[in-house]
């Protein structure tokens, strides 16, 4: 994360709690004890408390719209029903993303064989996006009732849950971006969007470069309305002439 001058404030709000709860005096002890004895615990509190897990569901319409009228469509076509279409929702927070993309793939497309994985860095939040418990709050934020009736059940006054049919269309894990994720497999369709602002140029640039190695060679990245790959990363094009869909560049055609 790059965190300018402007972002002090920041990085005093969230881990002065943390320093308190931890048994320092102040941020500054808790800085000198991860440069010199960067305890597990101390880490994983510091980016469950930096890291940020702002999400709701079908979040701009935009790209799934397009997902819905002309991604999906071509790939199947391209398939044939021969293999999965594996979907990626990398930093996925507590989940809207991941279920926004089964619930459409649910109501357009049944029948098909699909993948859909979510990852991100906080274990916490992995947890709470497999359990599927959203508040009432939280599935009023891009649901419609018709969606919320179908593909959601009350708990009690305050939570919902997603229905069993669409958990089980997805699966959640940690992952962090700037590591290798040889191990999740390739990929059709990855979404990583409105996670790159809060980088470098150095540090996107690296995790484009590590997305464009788990990707198809006919496959899309999805990135956010503010994010480009322009003087960041020559893996990816724009798509045509839709803003925030990518698509990999070739060993071929980069060095034609």
């Amino acid at each position: 994360m790059a965190l300018t001058s402007d972002k002090l404030y920041l990085v005093a709000s969230r881990l002065g709690p943390v320093a308190q709860k931890l048994g320092m005096r102040s941020v500054i002890e808790l800085m000198s004890a991860l440069r010199t004895n960067p305890k597990e615990a101390t880490i994983s509190a510091v980016i469950e408390a930096m890291v940020t897990h702002e999400s709701l569901f079908f979040r701009d319409d935009r790209p799934f719209d397009y997902l819905e009228k002309t991604l999906l469509p071509a790939l199947i076509a391209a398939r044939g029903g021969r293999r999965p279409i594996r979907i990626w929702s990398a930093a996925c927070s507590s989940g809207q993303e991941a279920y926004s993309i089964a619930m459409l793939i649910a109501e357009r497309f049944p029948g098909w064989h699909w993948e859909i994985v979510g990852t991100d860095i906080s274990a916490p939040i992995v947890t709470k996006a497999s359990a599927g418990v959203f508040s009432a709050f939280e599935v009023k934020r891009g649901l419609s009732p018709e969606r919320m009736a179908r593909h959601f059940r009350r708990l009690d006054e305050q939570n919902y849950i997603v229905s069993d049919s669409i958990r089980k269309m997805v699966r959640f894990d940690t992952h962090n971006l700037l590591e290798s994720a040889l191990r999740l497999g390739v990929f059709d369709i990855i979404f990583c969007r409105n996670v790159l602002i809060y980088f470098d140029t150095p540090t996107k640039g690296r995790v484009l470069d590590l997305l464009a190695r788990q990707m198809t060679p006919d496959g899309a990245l999805f990135l956010g309305s503010a994010d480009t790959v322009h003087g960041v990363s020559n893996k990816f094009v724009l798509a045509g002439n839709e803003r925030g869909v990518f698509k990999p560049v070739s060993d071929v055609a980069k060095v034609a």
